[in-house]
């Protein structure tokens, strides 16, 4: 059931690859029964389009692209009419993957609501992670190229800096659903 709150909410995960922020707002939206706007989504969509194979550098040569053709806050540009439908009709909506200060920047403005939960582990940790995943694994030399990359070239790092929630994630899933919880409480979403 969905908990609709006196005052729409919107809760977005953040963090770099491999933290868990698509398993933070998975478990989120188990809890509340929220729709989720994945930004990642937009990448895939535009890769598919191009006829291209989906692999970690043609993700980042669409994001590249996307972003300079369009400005830093395309995919926040491309979400707001999505997330002003999912207010309307649940009162409240969850986002997977805030990337950009220029799309914090914007959506801050157009929802002041706006809640940011930063999802943090060591590299070690997510590194490891991302390795051992089953869909679209990276190296450790692939890992942290990624990070250097989106934080350099996707200004990654303002979203994480300006959380209102920050949760360390490494530990356990079960761990990691306990603190998303206090903060789905904290938000008055549960």
């Amino acid at each position: 059931m969905i908990n609709i709150p006196q005052h729409p909410k919107i809760l977005a995960f953040v963090g770099m690859a491999g933290s868990g922020k698509s398993e933070a707002a998975t478990y989120a939206q188990k809890v509340t029964g929220l729709p989720v706007i994945y930004f990642g989504q937009l990448t895939r969509d535009e890769v598919k389009k191009r006829g291209l194979e989906l692999t970690p550098a043609n993700e980042r040569i669409v994001r590249e692209d996307l972003r300079r053709e369009f400005g830093m806050d395309v995919y926040a540009k491309r979400a707001v009419p999505v997330i002003r439908r999912h207010l309307e009709d649940n009162g409240s909506v969850l986002i997977d993957g805030l990337y950009s200060l220029a799309e914090w920047e914007l959506l801050i403005k157009e929802f002041p609501q706006l809640a940011v939960v930063a999802i943090l582990a060591s590299p070690a940790v997510r590194y490891e992670r991302l390795r051992e995943r089953s869909d679209r694994p990276f190296s450790k030399d692939e890992a942290r190229e990624r990070d250097i990359n989106e934080l350099r070239n996707l200004e990654k790092g303002g979203p994480l800096a300006m959380a209102t929630h920050f949760i360390i994630n490494d530990e356990t899933k079960k761990q990691l659903d306990e603190k998303v919880h206090a903060i789905l409480e904290k938000e008055e979403l549960v």
